[in-house]
């Protein structure tokens, strides 16, 4: 059997080549990073992190991506398999250890027999036909230039652009715990899943008057007009929005009793852990464009903060995706090319868990092409089917954007129930589709 071809070694591109090997199907696995280096990426390690360490909520009965998350680990997910194993505390959260968790994503694919690692950069997709050969585009939203004008060559369109932010890293000892506490919001979790920095309103005031003020850092031509992604936003552009956008977003101090006053502060920046170690801990939700020393002056005016270390600064790059609703099937094929599927965050997903649920399906819908088997989509009323509708059927093309897995991608639950129980009925549905779905696909029941 000829290997499948994947191209790019990130979460997407690592799940589809587990789903294959794991079913016997040989794969080939690009992936220039240990050749190139990207905007973002800091090793040669397959499944790198590059933003925050965090796969969000780990609750599998009232939040979305929960469900996702249970949903992964029921169909065998390597992902979430290493992500469970190597998760540090973030209360109801789903945090990782981000280099153990990639160490151990690389040492899982290049000891698999049936996987090959090319350290290469693949700049064309093939313009021939060959039944033979099947192509999984993972390449993710730092597609390099030259493959970006291949598939644009390919589908006829151009890809879609947004940006993406990375949030500045601290090193725990240089955080002021006189200051700042340990609590987690409504006190979920063991109690020191995050640090908590309070502002008064006049500290508060002085910070966001700094942001607006503070030096940004310049755009490449070709990268303006390029829209952000709402669920990234730099910290700055959330303050240009208003006074309060801040207090009510990420800096929002509700549920966090300031162990010095017994009250809630006028606003807090929380810090959520990044190691296992506990030594690097985040800035939740300071992604950030201003430039490297405004970063280190703006953020030590964070009460607890002010003799910080960075372990590392904010950033920004570019990211980009196909119009997947009207180029991909429900299979994820492109449908004037079958013999190529895309995969992960190209395809206008966001988020780390989304991108690799879309590369879970991808590995699994091309086994079964490869394997001569037939595989219907999970239901729409499943995390995984509502993902995928959402990207090959249910968005509107002329405004596709990039979206996290919500509830609002689901099938509505009938209005008669209240609102309170909806996210909680969903949730059970999905658990019930899904297995319905494993047991009824005979193809699910042959994984090597």
């Amino acid at each position: 059997m000829r290997p499948v071809t994947i191209i790019g070694g990130g979460l997407a591109g690592s799940e589809a080549a587990w789903q294959l090997a794991s079913r016997g199907v040989p794969v080939r696995l690009y992936e220039m990073r240990g050749l190139e280096k990207t905007p973002a990426h800091s090793s040669d390690k397959l499944a790198e992190l590059v933003c925050s360490n965090s796969f969000r909520s780990d609750d599998p009965n009232s939040n979305a991506v929960g469900v996702l998350h249970a949903e992964m680990r029921q169909m065998g997910s390597l992902i979430i398999t290493m992500a469970d194993r190597h998760r540090v505390p973030a209360g109801s959260a789903l945090a990782v250890d981000r280099d153990h968790f990639a160490e151990a994503v690389t040492e899982a694919l290049t000891s698999h027999p049936l996987i090959e690692i090319s350290r290469e950069r693949v700049d064309h997709l093939s313009q021939e036909i060959n039944p033979e050969d099947t192509t999984i585009v993972a390449s993710g939203p730092l597609t390099a230039s030259t493959l970006a004008e291949s598939i644009a060559d390919l589908t006829g369109r151009d890809a879609l652009s947004f940006f993406d932010a990375i949030a500045p890293i601290v090193h725990r000892e240089t955080i002021d715990m006189d200051i700042a506490w340990f609590q987690s919001r409504w006190n979920k979790g063991d109690g020191h899943d995050y640090i908590n920095c309070p502002f008064n309103k006049d500290e508060y005031l002085a910070f966001h008057a700094a942001l607006l003020a503070g030096e940004k850092g310049d755009f490449r031509e070709w990268e303006k007009d390029t829209p952000y992604f709402e669920g990234c936003m730099p910290v700055e552009v959330m303050a240009e929005r208003g006074i309060d956008t801040l207090r009510y977003g990420p800096m929002k101090p509700v549920g966090l009793d300031d162990p010095r006053t017994g009250r809630w502060p006028y606003a807090v920046v929380q810090l959520r852990q990044d190691n296992a170690l506990a030594t690097l801990w985040n800035m939740v939700g300071f992604q950030t464009k201003l430039k490297y020393a405004e970063q280190v002056r703006v953020f030590r005016m964070i009460p607890g903060l002010e003799k910080a270390e960075f372990a590392r600064l904010g950033g920004m790059h570019r990211n980009s995706f196909i119009r997947s609703p009207v180029l991909l099937d429900t299979h994820l094929r492109l449908k004037s090319r079958p013999d190529v599927r895309f995969a992960g965050q190209i395809t206008g997903c966001e988020g780390y868990i989304e991108s690799a649920s879309i590369g879970l399906l991808a590995g699994i819908f091309t086994a079964a092409d490869k394997l001569q088997q037939s595989i219907t989509p999970p239901p729409a009323s499943t995390a995984l089917g509502a993902l995928l509708g959402h990207i090959t059927q249910n968005a509107d093309p002329d405004h596709y954007q990039p979206m996290n897995i919500n509830f609002g991608l689901f099938p509505p639950i009938e209005e008669k129930h209240p609102k309170k129980q909806r996210k909680s009925m969903m949730a059970e549905r999905a658990r019930q589709a899904l297995e319905a779905w494993k047991k009824e696909e005979p193809f699910l029941k042959e994984k090597v």
